[in-house]
């Protein structure tokens, strides 16, 4: 005879559980009406229970159900779900890298920092199970020494290595040797940071995926005369971009013809000091451009969603400051392109983990096209958590660990509407330059249900000039869109910086309300 196993054994207490309701009590057309179970009153011993007490203890009985149900669910995926890592090392610093350990720490997960000479005393060390320094200040002598955070991993155990954003984040080379490691990237295969990375092997795949790119030259051919030509053909005014480009850099706006090779040995010149290559594509550019981005997520069985889309057009030098999702002002069915293009994108690179789709939408012909795909977890992944309910981190570690998404397309809810303002250490008063300094006096508005603070320093720490002057992010909801602003405008007049100068005095401003891009 053959002895039922516990999964089946589970499944069949479940069961009972169910069958045990009244039918009435399922769905939408639930109904009170149903006669409960005969049970002894409390009031009168032998008497039937009236209306009111049926009504209690049909509710009770049915609550007491939904909880034994969604337990033994509960336990039916843990028995399939695959372990999560014992620990990990965050290659990281600020607030990114508390980001992690907060989730890490919720799921029972050790953490292993790092930290160059200047970060010693950091948040993210404090905060962190174990820390190792790995070099002096300069980012190219610690959080970018590839050789010594592999060194760290194997040292400490860590099993996998979540890069944040930003330092080695979407380094195909560092992820390469993270595998020949044996240490798990907890990121996307090599194959799609690859073909990610380059703007003209990005569009090529997308085109093929049917998802429409910016109409434009990003072919090989990088012969001035060339590139001018291709210029004539799209019609200025145009966009020179590197081809390995990000942050603006390497990027010029061309309004005329007489502007072009100026402008095209700038944008070569920087790109080569900034991404060691100087390969350039020509778009059309979009005079009345919204930066629209779709949060997609993948795993190793196959598996799409999105969670989706923010609306970034609120930048400063082509670097975001303000996000918000979800985008304001796009009807259903332009969403739904949206995401269902941005799924395409990543599942024609066969993509695993946390990545953004960026579009551009021409506001006036109410269209889009594919920009690039960012193949990391973004710096304003909390306004989708926010909307989303979900925990983007979480999620990454348990594609990460081999198992399937956590939630399908259907259900993945969309709920009121979330703001972030990215709290820089900057001067507006010096053409917004970085500041550096001591952060005398902080002082923050209380965190709540509508209110989050991703923070990487406290009262105390020094902001660096080594680093990116980003101190904190602060994250707000509302029911709708003018609700989450009133309350973002509040949590701002709250927060206090004494010490060094900061961009909060200019944010947000009444172009950011509708929706104008600033400069």
């Amino acid at each position: 005879m053959l002895t039922p196993s516990r999964s089946q054994r589970q499944k069949a207490k479940l069961l009972r559980v169910l069958t045990n309701v009244p039918k009435a009590h399922y769905g939408a057309t639930t109904s009170f009406r149903t006669v409960a179970p005969r049970t002894e009153s409390t009031s009168s011993v032998g008497a039937r229970p009236n209306n009111s007490q049926r009504r209690i203890q049909t509710l009770d009985l049915h609550r007491r159900a939904q909880i034994e149900s969604k337990r033994l669910y509960k336990t039916l995926t843990d028995a399939t779900q695959k372990p999560l890592f014992d620990k990990i090392l965050i290659a990281n610093r600020g607030e990114i890298a508390c980001r992690v350990i907060k989730t890490a720490r919720k799921l029972g997960i050790k953490t292993v920092a790092i930290f160059s000479e200047v970060d010693r005393n950091s948040l993210h060390v404090q905060m962190a199970d174990e820390a190792y320094c790995v070099g002096p200040a300069p980012s190219a002598e610690s959080y970018l020494r590839m050789d010594k955070i592999i060194s760290v991993a194997k040292q400490s155990g860590a099993q996998a290595i979540h890069p944040g954003y930003g330092f080695l984040s979407e380094n195909a080379k560092f992820a390469t040797a993270l595998e020949e490691a044996g240490i798990t990237f907890i990121g996307p295969p090599v194959s799609a940071i690859t073909s990610m990375a380059s703007k003209s092997e990005s569009k090529d795949i997308m085109l093929s995926a049917g998802v429409p790119c910016v109409p434009g030259y990003h072919g090989s051919n990088q012969d001035p005369q060339h590139l001018l030509s291709e210029a004539r053909k799209i019609q200025f005014p145009v966009l020179i971009k590197a081809v390995l480009g990000g942050g603006g850099k390497g990027m010029r706006i061309v309004h005329s013809e007489p502007e072009f090779m100026e402008a095209l040995e700038s944008a070569k010149r920087e790109s080569l000091k900034s991404f060691g290559d100087d390969n350039v594509l020509v778009e059309k550019y979009i005079t009345k451009p919204r930066h629209i981005e779709v949060q997609v997520f993948g795993d190793m069985l196959g598996g799409a969603v999105s969670l989706w889309e923010r609306d970034c057009s609120v930048q400063r030098r082509h670097q975001k400051i303000i996000e918000e999702a979800p985008a304001p002002n796009i009807s259903e069915e332009l969403r739904k392109d949206l995401c269902d293009k941005a799924v395409a994108a990543a599942k024609a690179v066969g993509y695993v983990g946390a990545g953004t789709v960026e579009f551009i939408f021409d506001d006036d012909a109410k269209t889009f096209y594919f920009m690039e795909m960012n193949t990391r977890l973004q710096v304003e992944h909390p306004v989708t958590e926010m909307i989303t309910g979900q925990d983007l981190v979480e999620w990454q570690l348990l594609v990460a660990a081999g198992n399937p998404l956590p939630l399908t397309q259907s259900e993945i809810p969309l709920i009121g509407h979330a703001f972030e303002a990215r709290i820089y250490a900057e001067n507006p008063r010096n053409n917004f330059h970085p500041d550096v300094g001591k952060l005398v006096h902080l002082s923050t508005p209380i965190p709540s249900e509508s209110v989050r603070l991703e923070e990487g320093f406290k009262q105390g720490a020094n902001i660096e000039v080594f680093y990116d002057p980003l101190i904190a992010k602060l994250v707000v909801k509302g029911n709708d869109r003018t609700e989450a602003l009133r309350v973002l405008r509040k949590a701002l007049e709250e927060y206090q910086v004494v010490g060094l100068s900061t961009n909060i005095e200019v944010s947000p401003k009444p172009p950011f309300e509708s929706l104008s891009v600033t400069e």
